[in-house]
């Protein structure tokens, strides 16, 4: 029978989070030969619910014929991780999710993001400073960013994964910064 694109969007999106959970885990170590194979599966990746069972099946089916995970038997047991294709997608996905949360409370801290990516290296500086601008920081100037809120791990993963720097790219802890007050109503703090 064939899968509806409800269930499709479901595999998808399960395959997603088996991709970033081997992105940040490394590995998978499971008895293969077990009955219990996929609810080891979902217990290891916490996102899941047992009732996921066969969503996590269908997704764990679609990597491997994807060859964005390969799975290795030793024995009775199986290591599942990540292809370089799987790793660079799991990336992708991982930059793509990233979020700046917003506290109750402002710290009074501003955090100014400068980088100078080479004339060589446009599809990077443009990726990044998309980025920031969907991060909501402003432009002080071409590159000099700010935002009021924590952004360390967020601006070290973009980083990492664009292969910049800490030369090309360099986060700044500021107390404060001069003429603030439009940068206030900017970001509506008080």
């Amino acid at each position: 029978m064939p899968i509806t694109k409800e269930q499709k969007k479901k595999v998808i999106k399960a395959s997603k989070e088996i991709l970033k959970y081997l992105l940040i885990s490394g590995v998978i170590l499971i008895a293969e030969t077990s009955p219990y194979f996929v609810p080891n599966l979902i217990k290891s990746i916490k996102k899941f619910k047992a009732k996921d069972g066969r969503k996590v099946n269908s997704a764990f089916q679609y990597l491997r014929r994807n060859e964005l995970i390969e799975v290795e038997k030793d024995g009775f047991d199986a290591r599942i991780f990540l292809t370089e294709k799987g790793k660079k997608r799991a990336g992708r996905y991982q930059i793509n999710d990233l979020k700046i949360e917003t506290p109750k409370n402002w710290d009074r801290k501003w955090r100014i993001i400068i980088f100078d990516i080479p004339d060589f290296s446009k599809t990077v500086r443009d990726i990044f400073r998309t980025k920031l601008k969907e991060f909501n920081f402003y432009s002080l100037q071409k590159s000099v960013w700010v935002h009021p809120y924590d952004c360390r791990k967020e601006v070290e993963i973009l980083r990492n994964f664009l292969g910049a720097t800490n030369n090309q790219i360099q986060f700044i802890l500021a107390e404060e910064i001069e003429h603030e007050d439009k940068l206030k109503k900017v970001f509506k703090i008080v």
